[in-house]
């Protein structure tokens, strides 16, 4: 892609933050007593979506325009994913403004499907031909990885006592899960074709990569100190995956750098 592409940065992290703090909730009402604080959790998963949602405006040439996107939803998985967006948006708004509904478990359900449902249509929309290293499920996989990883990390601050370690576990899992897709990808892609493997060339010299493994480590060395989520800590993870999705974009060759040359 070959450039930061800010306002995606933005959406994508602070979209897929607020899918993960809402597939959190619903886990946690899986079983026992409903945690405290339904209101200002979900005031919170509109809130990053929200902000996510204006942020992915600066994108555009034409900002009024973006309703069209909507245009193409049998062709385009860009406009599957602005109509998740949307729904998934209009649920936590109701969550929020509906005292009865937001301590309720099928709001988090519905939320959690419809954000699934998001994370599936943006991968696909980052794994177009053009871009052979991503050209498969990694996208989606390194999306849900960030929304798990956020989720977990914001949902401590909402879950009772008695799910605190749940919420610990699944945040530690994911760290695992991300440090390894994150260092096996790049691996695989230097094995590939040309464009993948110069792809795989650019991630391992990319200060953005290197930021964000040592930002997944250390908060995988904290909560393996602490065998808790401390209250900060989420904050660092949030940096970490804003610089890991800055050089998803900026470091992701396209077919293109190619042009002329030889395979």
């Amino acid at each position: 892609m070959q450039s930061m592409e800010f306002p995606l940065v933005v959406f994508t992290v602070l979209s897929q933050a607020a899918i993960g703090l809402t597939m959190m909730r619903a886990v946690r009402t899986v079983s026992g007593t409903p945690d405290t604080d339904a209101r200002k959790e979900w005031l919170m998963i509109a809130g990053l979506m929200a902000l996510g949602l204006l942020g992915s405006l600066f994108h555009l040439g034409h900002p009024t325009g973006a309703p069209r996107a909507l245009v193409h939803l049998g062709t385009a998985w860009l406009s599957r994913e602005v109509l998740f967006a949307g729904l998934f948006m209009g649920v936590a708004a109701i969550a929020v403004l509906s005292a009865g509904v937001a301590a309720k478990s099928a709001p988090a359900w519905i939320g959690a499907a419809l954000g699934l449902g998001l994370i599936s249509s943006a991968g696909m929309t980052y794994a177009p031909p053009a871009l052979p290293a991503l050209n498969n499920a990694l996208p989606a996989a390194f999306f849900l990885t960030s929304a798990v990883i956020l989720g977990a990390g914001f949902g401590g601050w909402f879950a009772s006592p008695e799910r605190q370690p749940l919420m610990a576990r699944i945040f530690t899992s994911a760290l695992v899960v991300g440090l390894v897709l994150y260092l096996i990808a790049p691996c695989v892609w230097a094995s590939g074709g040309t464009v993948m493997r110069m792809t795989g060339e650019a991630w391992f010299a990319s200060g953005f990569y290197w930021a964000h493994i040592g930002i997944l480590a250390a908060c995988l060395a904290v909560i393996w100190k602490t065998k808790s989520i401390p209250v900060w800590l989420p904050f660092l993870a949030l940096a970490g995956e804003l610089i890991g999705r800055a050089g998803f974009f900026a470091d992701t060759l396209h077919t293109a750098i190619n042009m002329g040359g030889l395979y």
